[in-house]
């Protein structure tokens, strides 16, 4: 199960140390259905009523449940968030102003300088750099700041009752009650979003019971205090066994040629930073490229932003988050905390961010094209963003796989 797989919103309310709170994840939309709020909480109990069987022939022990459920109510707050998150859309340049803030870098700065020695042992361990580490926990609770106040049982209990994504829900609803089985936590410490996520690197509760570390030794794998050593440790143990590959970059910022062609601007199309360089490809500083291992070129922004050269790390990284933004983010943030500087190129920033209903309609209208994107679900993955690519090049549009809102535009 990875690591915070559904969209991870976290209300942007003031953080106690640092200027800018978490920042909220970038999941793809998805449908939304809208059930009536008020119907479901009459039937709230009755469905705890049946939960609870299903808990003990699942192994739970009565005395967790009795202790985990009594008093949770259903809790519109957690419905309206899920119900609304298809209406968050941000450009990516607009998720970095806030992700690799001057605030966010000087905080990740303090954070890392603060937790060095701690830092060391786990990257000395586990083969993930401490920047990246930094950056994630600066990205999902602002160095631990702010590490959400949400009842995890009440919340995962709600939407799994809800019934939108009622499996997934009330699997990670019996692995939380599993946390309080096997002693890691009593209730009232299981607090975090809207959705689950928990502790200082927002762990999903699948995700803790596969990968959390007692890295202190104390006898507990805790990701909710205050010290952030088991949370740090765990998010390196994850990403650890997707398959980090210790030294090797996330990505690079890069210039392209005049003339490049784009239609070769597609994750699924790999080369060596030595064969991109033969394409007249290089770092945003003119510097060549070492052959870190494959790579491909991405451009979030299209042709008019800034393009990275990414690297294998980049897909651990959306393992954690499946969002490319957020990728970017952590990279970028974690380069900025070791001392790097800004992003060089520009951005299109007189585009905005495609709603979900437009994008609903991007799709819809690249199909009556001829370019099926095969799913109108509003989210642009691969299969659209190859549609859109197909279409820019049939019109004589540079074909960077851009979802912008001239193309649409351009489609109406």
């Amino acid at each position: 199960m990875r690591l915070s797989l559904f969209l991870l919103l976290v209300a942007p309310v003031a953080a106690p140390t640092l200027a800018e709170p978490p920042v909220q994840s970038l999941r793809p939309p998805v449908v939304m259905l809208d059930p009536v709020i008020s119907t479901r909480s009459a039937s709230f109990q009755n469905w705890l009523a049946g939960f609870r069987n299903r808990a003990i022939a699942a192994g739970i022990p009565g005395h967790v449940l009795d202790d985990a459920l009594s008093g949770i109510r259903y809790n519109t707050d957690v419905i309206e968030k899920d119900r609304t998150q298809n209406e968050f859309t941000k450009t990516v340049w607009v998720y970095l102003d806030s992700a690799a803030s001057d605030a966010r870098i000087a905080a990740g700065k303090k954070a890392l300088q603060q937790h060095r020695a701690l830092l060391d042992r786990i990257e000395a361990r586990y083969g993930v750099e401490k920047e990246i580490l930094t950056a994630i926990w600066g990205l999902e609770s602002a160095y631990g700041s702010y590490r959400g106040t949400i009842p995890t049982i009440e919340a995962l209990a709600t939407l799994a009752h809800d019934g939108r994504r009622e499996a997934f829900f009330e699997g990670q609803l019996l692995d939380a009650l599993r946390i309080l089985a096997d002693g890691d936590a009593r209730p009232a410490d299981l607090r975090g979003s809207w959705a689950g996520a928990m502790g200082h690197t927002q762990f999903m509760p699948s995700s803790y019971l596969a990968h959390a570390e007692d890295f202190t030794g104390d006898g507990r794998r805790d990701i909710w205090g205050d010290d952030p050593a088991d949370a740090l440790a765990s998010a390196a143990a994850y990403l650890r066994a997707n398959g980090w590959q210790t030294g090797q970059p996330w990505g690079i910022e890069v210039t392209l040629p005049k003339g490049f062609n784009h239609m070769l601007a597609r994750r699924e199309l790999e080369k060596l930073p030595s064969q991109w360089a033969n394409l007249g490809v290089r770092a945003a500083d003119g510097a060549r490229i070492p052959d870190h291992g494959p790579a491909s070129i991405l451009l979030p922004g299209g042709h008019n932003g800034a393009a990275f050269m990414i690297f294998r790390n980049f897909e651990v990284l959306e393992s954690y988050n499946t969002a490319d933004a957020y990728v970017i983010g952590v990279g970028h943030l974690a380069d900025r905390i070791a001392g790097g500087g800004p992003i060089r190129a520009s951005w299109p920033r007189e585009d905005r961010a495609l709603s979900f209903e437009e994008r609903v309609e991007l799709q819809r209208r690249l199909r009556a094209a001829g370019f099926d994107p095969e799913k109108l679900d509003g989210r642009i993955g691969p299969l659209t963003i190859n549609a859109v690519r197909a279409y820019q090049k049939s019109r004589g549009l540079v074909p960077d796989g851009y979802a912008s809102p001239g193309l649409l535009a351009h489609l109406r």
